[in-house]
């Protein structure tokens, strides 16, 4: 349910250049994304795509303004 609650808020937020590269994305990395804000979120991707930003925990540790989920039970 993450991975596809993540899918579409990407497929909502990311400009239409990172919009393709969606499907490269891991699931553990999803699930980091997932905390990142609206507004930090396209870096953030850019970060992981390039290799920068590989693991779940360190995903985390890069955004900045988190958003938590409220939702989650």
């Amino acid at each position: 349910m993450i991975r596809l609650e993540e899918r579409l808020r990407l497929e909502r937020i990311l400009p239409d250049e990172l919009k393709g590269e969606i499907g490269r994305l891991a699931t553990d990395q999803l699930i980091a994304l997932r905390f990142a804000s609206d507004a930090e979120l396209p870096g953030l991707v850019r970060r992981v795509l390039a290799g920068e930003l590989t693991r779940r925990d360190s995903i985390k540790q890069a955004a900045e303004d988190w958003r938590a989920d409220h939702q989650r039970i």
